[in-house]
């Protein structure tokens, strides 16, 4: 869990007005005690109305409450047809998460803004989408987030195959196709999969430690300077 998204967790939790001791809150977050007197005196010194201290429990100033959320008609616009975009071409799991998200944001909207939510007419149909390739993409991102080796199954645009363990690091939209950028340890080096090419994939109980010059940061530079050699 993010720093941030704890903080905000750990607000929550105090709103209840019950008083609420580090070891109940570090159960929930799953983090040290520790860490809740840490992020308990970040968010004292941020403002917020917490009273009480360690060893006896922590509670909320019942007036506190969290602002509402404003956007303005282009905000609105902008995080829908976001949403809309990775719910047509994104994962199973990502599709289901932005739904998720613009019902949280839809709920705590003001009326009049909440009705702009379904007035924003920019749309992404996914009928290209398919399945399997979004089931791919969950995958991938588990196991790019997670650092996991995966073996892929790859036939290249003209038809030669070959089985790849690979250390998955991104994963790239360009408008109808993904790619994965990861090292490969057969090549060792550098390379570029369009996800609908993977005949086979599996995610390996394997983690792959990010080394000097394999990174993502790396990748980057590297196609930078791909493309400058070819401008040039």
């Amino acid at each position: 869990m993010r720093r941030a998204d704890r903080l905000f967790r750990i607000v929550q939790l105090l709103r209840s007005g019950r008083l609420q001791t580090a070891r109940h809150l570090a159960e929930k977050l799953q983090v040290s005690h520790r860490t809740i007197y840490r992020d308990v005196q970040d968010l004292q010194l941020s403002g917020v109305p917490i009273t009480g201290e360690a060893g006896v429990g922590y509670t909320l100033r019942r007036d506190f409450d969290i602002p509402p959320l404003m956007f303005d008609r282009e905000e609105i616009a902008a995080l829908v047809l976001g949403a809309r975009m990775v719910q047509a071409w994104g994962g199973m799991q990502l599709a289901e998460a932005a739904n998720r998200a613009i019902r949280k944001i839809e709920a705590v909207l003001p009326t009049d803004l909440r009705e702009r939510v379904d007035d924003v007419l920019l749309y992404a149909p996914g009928f290209r989408a398919p399945a399997e390739v979004r089931t791919r993409l969950d995958t991938l991102h588990t196991a790019a987030q997670d650092r996991r080796v995966v073996l892929i199954a790859y036939a290249r645009e003209d038809g030669q195959q070959s089985v790849r363990r690979v250390h998955p690091l991104a994963l790239y939209f360009w408008g109808g196709a993904w790619t994965l950028a990861a090292w490969c340890e057969l090549r060792n080096d550098f390379r570029s999969f369009r996800v609908d090419r993977m005949e086979h994939l599996e995610s390996l109980g394997e983690i792959f430690v990010p080394k000097a010059g394999q990174m993502l940061s790396d990748f980057l530079r590297h196609i930078r300077a791909e493309l400058d050699r070819r401008d040039s």
